[in-house]
Formats: C-alpha cells, structure tokens, sequence
C-alpha cells in the first residue's frame, strides 16, 4: 500500500498544482517511481496507491501500471481515492485512516503481510531484505529505520531498541531527539494485527488517525512485537526545495550514491518517448545530466536537465533543476534554480544574481540563495530574477510589463489561459 496522497507544503508552488509524489525529479522520473521501482524488482505485483491532493497529473502518469509491469490479471496497480462512505463523503484522515478505508481491498488479497510504503522519498530497496528480517525475528510489526545526525532526528519518527533490534521506545519528532535511528515511513505489518489496529484506531475518538502518532506507539504500548529493520542503503527526503534541489544535483556527481544505471535494479517511469539528445556547435556540458530530446547550444555545468529541453547560444546555466520541455532563450544567465515544466525563459534573462536576501514571506521554503519558476511560466527578454524568490505557476510574466524582481521577492498574479 503506497501513501501517495500528500500535498508537500513545503515544496512551494512545485506542489501548488499536483501531488508530491507526482513532482519531476532527476531527469526523466516523478517521486513515485522509485518506490513502485523497488517494488516491481523486489517481485512485489499488488500494490494499492492512495491518492488525495489534486491527483489528476499523478493518475495520468500511473495509467494502468504497466510501465512498472504491474497489468497484471493477477493483482496488479490500484489507485485507490478517497469514496464516499454510507451517506457522504470522507476525506483521508490520516496515514492510519487511508489504510483503514481501504481494508477491503487488502482483504479480497487474503495477505498474510502487508507492506505500507510512502511514495513521497527518493531511495532504493530490496523489500524482500524487510521480509526475510520481520519473520526470522517472529515479528508483528517492522519498521525500516535509517540513522540521521542527531541535528536533523526531529523531523522524523525515533526509534530506541534493544541489543536484537526490538524498538522499545518510539517518539514521533521529539524536540529532543534521544536517538539518531529514525523512521523511513515504511512499515510491514502481519494483517490480522494491522486488521485489529487500525479497526481499534477508527474507534479511538481522541486519535489523529497517524501510524506515527498514533497506532504504532499504541502497539508499542500494548506488547506488540515490534522490530527495527537498519537499512543502510540510499534513501532522501527530498520534502523541502533545498533537499528537492540537493538531491537531483547529486545525481550529477562523479559514480552517485543513486545509480540510475544499474541494469539489475532499473528505475522505472512513464515518460513520452523523445529523440537524442543533441549538442550543437559551440555548446559546453560539464559534470550535468541531460535527459533524451534536449537541444543544447550554450553552457550546461553542475545541473540536471530533463527531457525536451531546448537551450540556446551563449545561455549559462549553473547549479540548477530545469525541468521538462522548458526553453531557455539565447545569452541568459542562470543559478541555483529550480526551473518548473514548460518554462519559457527568453533572451538575455538572469536568473538567480544579484545579493542574497531572505524571502520575504516563506523564507521557510525559499532559502540558501535557490530561486523556483513555476510551471509554464513566462519570463520576458532580458528581465533580471534575484536570489531565494518564486514565480508562482502558469504566470506570462511578460504580460504583466515586470522587468526585475529583486531577491527574496514572490510574484503572483493571475494565471494564463
């Protein structure tokens, strides 16, 4: 079962029109694909993907999952949405009420476990690793734990277990962490104890309906034999721009911790088949991944571009994310950005200069010096963009006659049709 159904607030206006799990990322793929990835090459077919936040971009991607192998008439892919319940309608609650309206469907399977996955992260895993360990130690409930800096454990679930990796103590995002050994979000349950859990969870009028707040302590609490499974392979949360951005730029580095070109563990996606890539005359690409149908005439160095890109003489382009079908115009400058789907940057445009400022209004999401343009957005000729700003989604910045926006400065405005 794969929670797919998360807005991601804090990835900005890349979430302000489609799911987190639905977000580009490293050239060619969406999040999600990594996890449905590492189930088709861990043998697993039956996967129910629960969806809730603008799901439209992510369903289309999805189709009937045969781009993962899994249009099967035995299981296969089900997405799976919030239904309307006796006389209305119910959104998700929670992690633990999106499995519970869903028991149904994991019946009619009759599974001895079940494996609950987020498709929100970026990371590679042999699931059946996590099987061989829950029943050789006899367990009701496993969770996959990875160890963080004790400086970043807050943000996640800790986990204290004993000498034979049995949690006896889980916090969800204490202020002050007690251990570096965190959740990954990745739980397997045996059904019967999932099944009775979560039907005494609907009941509990106090809970927030959260495995991490609430089902998984509760188990704790009542003896469950609960276990921590070390994994110590590749695995981001890429939930923030920063991570987002970090994490795509990694992909760029000489042998990546992530390797997309592993023929034994191929990562999978549905993606519009394009021509080669073609560099023409003049053009400069150092240390960059640039993905099929992108035409590159200027100066590509340090950054990821995905399918269909079209950059053009004397354009620079640093440090940045630039997603797919964007076009950058001939003599722009760009750094440190993070360039939404079908862009049009025109000629002689900067990008990412000047001081850096803190955003004005979420310098919570725009921070160390990374500027985002929406998806399809408009730049006109020669405008200058500074540092740690945002253009929202589908703007023709032309239209609106604005010739500079200065760092730490948001831009919104009424969408194109």
């Amino acid at each position: 079962m794969v929670l797919a159904g998360g807005q991601g607030t804090r990835l900005g206006i890349l979430t302000e029109d489609i799911a987190k799990p639905a977000v580009p990322f490293g050239g060619k793929y969406r999040i999600i694909d990594f996890t449905l990835s590492n189930c088709t090459n861990s043998s697993i077919y039956t996967v129910g993907v629960l969806t809730q936040y603008k799901p439209r971009v992510l369903s289309v991607h999805l189709g009937i999952g045969r781009d993962w192998d899994m249009d099967r008439k035995q299981g296969g892919l089900f997405i799976l949405s919030p239904y309307t319940a006796s006389s209305k309608g119910e959104w998700y609650k929670g992690t633990a009420h999106a499995i519970q309206q869903n028991m149904d469907f994991i019946e009619k399977f009759s599974p001895k476990y079940v494996l609950i996955l987020s498709g929100d992260h970026v990371y590679s895993m042999d699931y059946n690793e996590m099987v061989d360990f829950h029943i050789s130690k006899n367990a009701d409930v496993t969770i996959s734990c990875i160890k963080v800096p004790l400086s970043e454990a807050s943000r996640f679930g800790t986990v204290i277990t004993d000498n034979v990796f049995r949690i006896t103590d889980f916090e969800e995002k204490p202020v002050h962490p007690r251990s570096q050994l965190v959740s990954m979000g990745i739980y397997l349950f045996n059904w019967k104890v999932l099944k009775h859990a979560l039907e005494e969870d609907e009941k509990d009028k106090n809970s927030q309906h959260d495995f991490g707040k609430n089902v998984i302590p509760k188990l704790l609490s009542q003896g469950s034999r609960m276990y921590a499974y070390e994994f110590e392979g590749y695995w981001r949360d890429v939930g923030t721009i920063h991570s987002f951005w970090e994490t795509n730029l990694e992909l760029t580095h000489p042998m990546p911790a992530l390797n997309l070109y592993d023929p034994n563990w191929r990562f999978y996606t549905h993606s519009e088949e394009m021509p080669p890539a073609l560099f023409g005359k003049g053009s400069k690409v150092i240390k960059s991944l640039v993905s099929e149908g992108s035409i590159v005439y200027g100066e590509v160095d340090s950054s990821v571009l995905f399918q269909g890109v079209k950059v053009g003489k004397g354009a620079v382009i640093k440090n940045s994310v630039v997603m797919t079908n964007t076009t950058i115009g001939e003599n722009c400058y760009i750094e440190n950005a993070i360039i939404s789907e079908r862009a049009v940057i025109k000629d002689g445009s900067k990008i990412g200069v000047g001081e850096e400022k803190e955003n004005e209004e979420f310098s919570h999401l725009y921070n160390h010096g990374i500027t985002v343009i929406g998806e399809s957005v408009v730049i006109p000729s020669k405008m200058i963009i500074g540092k740690n700003c945002s253009i929202a989604n589908f703007l023709d910045v032309e239209k609106m006659g604005i010739s500079s926006l200065a760092s730490g400065k948001n831009l919104k405005g009424e969408r194109k049709s």
